[in-house]
């Protein structure tokens, strides 16, 4: 039980940010959705209520299910950190933060000459939502690297470890590099269904855009994780939307 003690905690911890971040982004879902497929998922589910209930709770104890199997194997290959912050590795973590929010801001000025629908999602963009705030940096900054880098990155490695490197004693570099960019590619594909809610279709530059914007930030964050720990991936990951947002608010 003593061993429990640590990950139950972490857990706990997640609980709040869990409920809040998904909370909000259940509202947004909700909000993008055309008027017949809202009114037909009420009329399915019984009230709006619930359908915000269900999918609270959904996303809630996904999040519970990877905070604490994530923290268990991330101790056992050697990714898990002591929680807490030094000088020089979060000036770093906040530099390449803000460098991935500038790039990410400039897919309004780049790729919006080539998908013509961005131009729409962009400008509604242009105005303070707290929904969409909470949610970047809730549920995007903190859940998401959760379950895409302390759980999946790190259960990766496990795996990999285990198939192909079972008479070394540490997990090699090149399976944790592996890992991240098999987890960065899956939370890059993990944002398509947001993609096609948005654009309304899924074109081959559109694919392409998806995995090139979410899947390179995904492997900064995994080399941060990494390298200083998994509170350093969360905060590059916020400052990515804060940055981005804030410049888009700003344009827009």
């Amino acid at each position: 039980m003593t061993k429990l003690k640590k990950p139950l905690l972490f857990t706990l911890c997640l609980l709040p940010i869990a409920a809040l971040g998904s909370w909000s982004t259940a509202k947004i879902s909700l909000a993008d959705m055309d008027e017949k497929t809202l009114e037909a998922a009420v009329q399915q589910a019984g009230s709006l209520e619930i359908i915000m209930l269900a999918s609270v709770l959904q996303s809630v104890i996904i999040a519970v299910i990877c905070g604490f199997f994530g923290y268990i194997i991330s101790g056992k290959i050697g990714l898990l950190r002591q929680f807490g912050l030094s000088g020089k590795e979060t000036v770093i973590t906040m530099t390449a933060g803000a460098v991935c929010g500038f790039v990410l801001s400039t897919d309004a000025f780049v790729f919006v000459h080539f998908i013509p629908l961005l131009e729409d999602v962009y400008k509604a963009s242009g105005s303070f939502d707290a929904h969409v705030w909470i949610a970047s940096v809730l549920y995007g900054g903190v859940i998401e690297e959760v379950m895409l880098r302390l759980f999946l990155m790190s259960l990766l490695s496990l795996i990999g470890r285990k198939l192909f490197c079972k008479k070394e004693d540490t997990v090699p570099e090149r399976i944790f590099i592996v890992s991240n960019v098999i987890a960065s590619l899956l939370f890059a594909a993990g944002h398509l269904p947001a993609t096609i809610t948005a654009l309304g279709q899924l074109t081959p530059l559109v694919v392409f855009r998806c995995f090139l914007m979410n899947g390179s930030f995904g492997i900064v964050y995994g080399r941060l994780y990494r390298k200083y720990g998994i509170q350093y991936a969360m905060i590059a990951h916020i400052v990515t939307h804060i940055v981005s947002r804030t410049i888009w608010i700003i344009i827009f």
